[in-house]
C-alpha cells in the first residue's frame, strides 16, 4: 500500500516461505521485535529489518495500529454503497481524500464503489453525505448501511 493507503497497480510481489513467515509473525501481534521474529523464523534481527522494510516498500504490507473507533470519539461507522456515472476510478480518488472515509473499494454488482466512512455522530454523517459525497460529480445515487455493532474484524488471515 501507498501513503494514501492504496495498494499500487502491477504484478504480485513473489514471497518466499522466510518473507511470508515475518508477515505472519507481524500479522499476530505488530508490535513484535525484530530479534523474537528474527528467532521465530532463523534470520538475524538485521535481515528482518530490511526484509520488511522491502515488504513496505513493494506496497506488500504496512504496519499500522488499528484502533476502536468508539474509544476515540467516533460514534457512528456506515458503508456507502455508490452508484456512479464517468470513471469509477476518478471518482474513488476523490472518496479517498475525504478524512473522514477510511475505506474505498472498486466493486461489480449493485453499486459500484464502496467507501466506508468514520464519524462521530449522525450530524457529521449526514453532512458528509450531504455536502460531500453527494456532491462529487459522478454519484448518481448513494444507499447507507450503518454499523450497529462492530461483530468481527480482523487482519491476521495469513500468506498463502
Amino acid at each position: 500500500m501507498n501513503s494514501q493507503g492504496r495498494v499500487p497497480a502491477g504484478k504480485p510481489v513473489q514471497l518466499d516461505d522466510v518473507s511470508k513467515k515475518i508477515i505472519e509473525q507481524l500479522q499476530s501481534d505488530g508490535r513484535r521485535s525484530y530479534a523474537e521474529i528474527g528467532k521465530a523464523v532463523g534470520l538475524s534481527e538485521a535481515a528482518v529489518r530490511q526484509r520488511v522494510q522491502k515488504l513496505t516498500e513493494a506496497g506488500v504490507m504496512q504496519v499500522v495500529a488499528v484502533t476502536d473507533p468508539m474509544q476515540l470519539g467516533f460514534y457512528r461507522q456506515a458503508m456507502i454503497g455508490i452508484r456512479a456515472t464517468g470513471d469509477t476510478r476518478v471518482l474513488a480518488d476523490q472518496l479517498a481524500a475525504i478524512p473522514a472515509v477510511d475505506y474505498v473499494v472498486l466493486t461489480a454488482g449493485s453499486f459500484d464503489i464502496l467507501a466506508e466512512v468514520v464519524c462521530e455522530d449522525d450530524d457529521e454523517l449526514l453532512t458528509l453525505l450531504n455536502l460531500k459525497i453527494r456532491n462529487l460529480e459522478g454519484v448518481a445515487s448513494t444507499e447507507t448501511f450503518v454499523y450497529l455493532k462492530l461483530h468481527k474484524q480482523l487482519y491476521n488471515w495469513g500468506t498463502r
